[in-house]
């Protein structure tokens, strides 16, 4: 998958997906404009804002947020955010980082990609894969425990962009998206 180049050896690697009924040029828009301060994650908002992340996930395009390069930062909390490690517009997103311990590094490398595979029937699979790469022994302690969270909070954004793609709003024909 697009983005395992960057954590080779990982300890953990999780994959979800769902079926979109919807061409990846409607599913695009929703993922490109992830992250906090942005189009938000469209899960559970108020779950996140419990621990202070200022989420407030987009019901609508913002054409401002559409364009995302290579080395731009998606935060996921307002002190928190991972690098754009790779962008095919349309097709891929990939993010990579960590969460730091205090001031300590991450003890793991960890990437996020969102993947748009088309069908045969005009659907979209949107792929969503996470590795993780330990560079401590005892990193998956805290990784593997926190995979129950991720699982409960990735099914409700991938279900969140697949609602919001598959809407036909009475002027999406009306957005133009060009580069800045």
């Amino acid at each position: 998958m697009p983005g395992d180049e960057f954590v080779k050896d990982a300890g953990l690697v999780v994959t979800r997906a769902v079926t979109v009924d919807a061409a990846a040029e409607r599913v695009w828009p929703w993922v490109a404009q992830l992250g906090q301060g942005r189009g938000g994650f469209y899960s559970y908002d108020f779950l996140e804002n419990l621990i202070g992340c200022d989420i407030h996930s987009a019901d609508r395009i913002v054409p401002e947020w559409q364009f995302i390069e290579v080395g731009a930062e998606v935060r996921l909390h307002p002190e928190i955010g991972l690098a754009v490690a790779r962008v095919d517009p349309g097709r891929v997103l990939v993010l990579r980082g960590g969460i730091p311990i205090g001031r300590s590094a991450p003890p793991y490398d960890f990437t996020w990609a969102f993947v748009l595979i088309d069908g045969d029937d005009g659907t979209t699979r949107l792929v969503v894969r996470e590795r993780y790469g330990y560079s401590r022994r005892w990193a998956w302690l805290l990784v593997e425990p926190v995979e129950l969270v991720s699982f409960v909070m990735s099914r409700r954004m991938m279900r969140g962009i697949k609602e919001r793609a598959q809407r036909i709003p009475s002027d999406w024909s009306a957005i133009v998206f060009e580069p800045r």
